[in-house]
């Protein structure tokens, strides 16, 4: 061996092994002896420095070089997707193509699944272009990342056509046509795909398994990946070492409700990683075991093993936003800025969502402004709680201040600020915003759009209207659209057209439980009682079940859950005497009286307001009210998963004017502020 070979072979295994200081060394030996010029060795250290995410250095070597080959680019080319950098791969392979080198395979293949990362498939296709020209598109390393590219595009069906023309394909080529299904949802096409690869005797590897389970996640399809689950235990599959392989059996699991199976696997698993630790925890969170989840989360902290990475951490202050968990998303707030992926701007997109969520403007105010960077996600979570809690206007300032920053507002954006104007009445801004956005030749209007906009109409009382552009839209009506035409039917009381609504709501979507009760609830609101009673029979016929009613409220950090009619708590009998006492003040002091029009119509008056009283947003303002002292002004916070009827609504809002606590409810549709008597949303939600 040469001593060129010999220092080639020394650099190649510190760029395996990410000896930086070692390949330094090397690297002055080569100069020092006269081999500094070797085209060889400066791909060699390219490679090196590129591998070890020393960009600078890297390109110090190459433009040094005398002459450059094909190996020299692509070197650069690798460094840069390495170290995450998609876009400048593509940039070099441009400049290459402007001098006399020819890509070779691994050139191609490099830029390929640069083009796939970025999602940029014009790119990609002319590349491929390129191969199917060159003769490289058979090369397997070649067809496997045109098969990548595609799918990361979204273009299953051309990755599809690359993958059945390949005339070899090897375990890669069945693993990437795998994962693509999967990334884009194509479960059974997935599943379908890894029982033909077992047919025709390819053995899968942890890619192949992970992926598979991935697939099986998205379809719920707990008894395939069961039995995936026993086929790798058969076979005695190291699965419990691999951590991709077990991570995805965790979140299989936790994602079809096993959470004892999902537990079962975690607590075995030789070497976990972060993946199957927040897939566990996020499971424990939505079985609403939320102290497990804490403690579980609590651990993974203590670990010296494991860094909390951005991820995670989003996804944990997302289960606190979704819960509104204002004390433990504080602390999680406070621990994002201790630990190096706190800075990630998902994270504290994550932060500022929680905040909005959980009813504190202010403080989203606050870190709103202290960001360093913003993109577009920052902007819409402000933008849409604002709309949330009924601050409309200024959600719309927020909307124009974004424009005059530079950002452009996405779809999701134009969701957030028609909603905005929806709650707050503002008819005017709406239209504006919703025709610049439907004339805007770079924009795709979708139905959500434009059942924002038959909300604005339908809560405006403009109910001709609101069917009308139903009616002539370009897009097929979803149920979701028809369900806001009714609503707005019953809020102004419009039984002829909520008939008909009804009647395409349930021939559209007959199994719904929800149309069924909406339907129910317009005639009932009319006096319609023998026809409120025949669709209720047929929710029973059907053996339908509608979600039950669900409130919660924090106090002194543990969260009680309470359902209607819900009796299980230990200070039941206490919650019920201090809501009749308050009940007894309020008709006293402002002559509250029970709107029963919310309670069943065949029962006794007295049994109306006892049904009433056991909603479970009042169960849980009476345990903050037994828990506080009455004399003290506070604000106590109520979270509903469905929207609040208008019972509470006008009881929490007396309860405010005779106690002078502020009472601040989110329900499935936006926050409730109640103070001295009156409410945030102008009783217009």
């Amino acid at each position: 061996m040469s001593e060129v070979q010999l220092f080639a072979e020394f650099l190649k295994k510190c760029s395996k092994n990410h000896l930086l200081d070692l390949g330094k060394q090397i690297h002055g030996v080569v100069e020092r002896v006269g081999f500094g010029l070797d085209l060889v060795l400066n791909n060699c250290l390219i490679d090196m420095y590129a591998k070890c995410g020393k960009m600078d250095l890297a390109y110090a070597v190459f433009d040094k070089m005398p002459e450059r080959n094909v190996v020299s680019w692509t070197a650069l080319m690798c460094g840069h997707l390495q170290n995450g950098d998609a876009k400048t791969p593509l940039f070099l392979f441009s400049r290459m193509g402007r001098s006399a080198l020819k890509p070779n395979e691994f050139t191609l293949s490099t830029n390929l699944k640069a083009s796939g990362i970025l999602g940029i498939a014009e790119n990609g296709m002319q590349i491929h272009s390129v191969c199917a020209k060159s003769g490289f598109e058979w090369a397997p390393v070649v067809g496997n990342s045109i098969i990548d590219m595609y799918s990361k595009c979204g273009r299953i069906s051309e990755a599809a056509r690359m993958f059945d023309t390949m005339p070899v394909r090897n375990l890669i080529s069945w693993n990437a046509m795998i994962a693509g299904y999967t990334l884009q949802k194509y479960g059974e096409e997935a599943l379908n795909l890894f029982r033909k690869m077992q047919e025709i005797g390819e053995i899968p590897d942890e890619y192949t398994y992970s992926s598979t389970l991935k697939a099986c996640s998205c379809l719920g399809a707990v008894v395939e990946g069961a039995q995936i689950h026993a086929s790798l235990i058969r076979q005695g599959f190291a699965y419990l070492v691999q951590s991709t392989v077990a991570g995805a059996l965790v979140d299989l699991y936790v994602k079809c409700g096993r959470i004892v199976e999902a537990r079962r696997v975690f607590d075995r698993i030789e070497q976990k990683n972060v993946i199957s630790w927040s897939a566990l925890i996020l499971g424990y969170a939505q079985e609403d075991n939320l102290p497990e989840a804490m403690n579980l989360f609590q651990q993974l902290r203590e670990s010296s093993r494991y860094q909390v990475d951005g991820f995670v951490l989003s996804s944990l202050v997302g289960v606190f936003a979704d819960f509104a968990l204002v004390e433990q998303g504080k602390q999680m707030h406070a621990y994002t800025i201790k630990v190096p992926y706190g800075l990630e701007i998902s994270v504290a997109n994550s932060v500022l969502d929680m905040y909005m969520k959980c009813g504190l403007t202010d403080e989203g105010d606050v870190l709103f402004g202290e960001m360093p960077a913003r993109n577009v996600v920052s902007w819409t979570v402000m933008i849409t709680g604002y709309g949330k809690h009924g601050i409309g206007q200024k959600a719309v300032d927020l909307f124009e201040e974004m424009k005059l920053d530079g950002i452009e507002p996405d779809s999701v954006t134009y969701l957030a600020v028609l909603s905005a104007c929806s709650h707050s009445g503002l008819i005017e801004q709406g239209q504006k915003y919703f025709y610049s956005y439907c004339t805007n030749q770079q924009s795709k209007p979708q139905v959500e759009h434009y059942a924002c906009m038959v909300d604005l109409l339908g809560r405006a009382g403009r109910l001709k209207e609101a069917k009308h552009l139903i009616e002539t839209m370009p897009l097929k009506p979803n149920v979701g659209i028809w369900q806001t035409l009714l609503s707005a039917c019953r809020m102004h009381g419009d039984l002829e057209m909520g008939r008909q609504v009804g009647q395409t709501l349930l021939r559209l979507d007959g199994n719904n439980p929800v149309n069924y009760v909406m339907v129910s609830n317009i005639y009932a609101d009319a006096g319609h009682w023998k026809d409120s009673e025949k669709i209720r029979y047929m929710v029973k016929k059907k053996g339908l079940k509608k979600d039950a009613g669900r409130s919660w409220v924090e106090i002194d950090k543990e969260v009680h859950f309470f359902y209607n009619g819900d009796d299980m708590h230990p200070f039941t009998e206490k919650i019920h005497q201090v809501l009749k006492e308050m009940e007894k003040r309020m008709k006293e002091e402002i002559g509250y009286v029970h709107n029963v029009n919310f309670a069943l119509h065949d029962v006794e008056e007295e049994s109306k307001v006892e049904s009433l009283r056991v909603h479970s947003e009042k169960l849980a303002i009476g345990l903050a009210l037994v828990c506080g002292r009455l004399e003290e002004e506070r604000t106590i916070r109520i979270f509903k998963n469905l929207r609040i009827c208008g019972d509470c609504h006008t009881f929490i809002k007396g309860l405010s004017k005779i106690l002078k606590i502020v009472f601040v409810v989110r329900d499935a549709n936006r926050f409730h502020r109640f103070e001295n008597g009156s409410c945030s949303c102008g009783d217009y939600w």
